[in-house]
């Protein structure tokens, strides 16, 4: 399933899970079998940032309690778009550095 974060763009065609809070999108990561997920960062007042749910990511690749996922960002804050990137590119590697290890045993 697409998963897209965003508090005032509408879904696009193609997504399925439409998030407008941090603590929705983790949600639906857990909950849902989520493939590829869009970051917007600026989700308003007290609804946390995209930065925050790419964190998580990060954490959980880490942990390797997440599958892989694609992603792309569509925030026009361009500072905290390149936290995102750069949290998901960590995801990236973990997941990659996972599947090696695999391939080792």
């Amino acid at each position: 399933m697409k998963l897209w974060l965003d508090d005032k763009r509408p879904i696009p065609p193609g997504y399925e899970i439409w998030c407008k809070t941090a603590k929705q999108a983790i949600w639906a990561l857990q909950n849902y079998d989520v493939t590829h997920i869009s970051f917007d960062n600026d989700l308003g007042t007290g609804f946390g940032e995209g930065y925050q749910v790419a964190d998580w990511i990060e954490e959980q690749a880490h942990n390797g309690k997440i599958n892989r996922l694609t992603w792309a960002v569509h925030s026009a804050n361009p500072v905290r778009r390149d936290s995102i990137v750069s949290a998901m590119r960590n995801a990236e590697k973990f997941w990659n550095k996972t599947v090696l290890t695999k391939w080792r045993v």
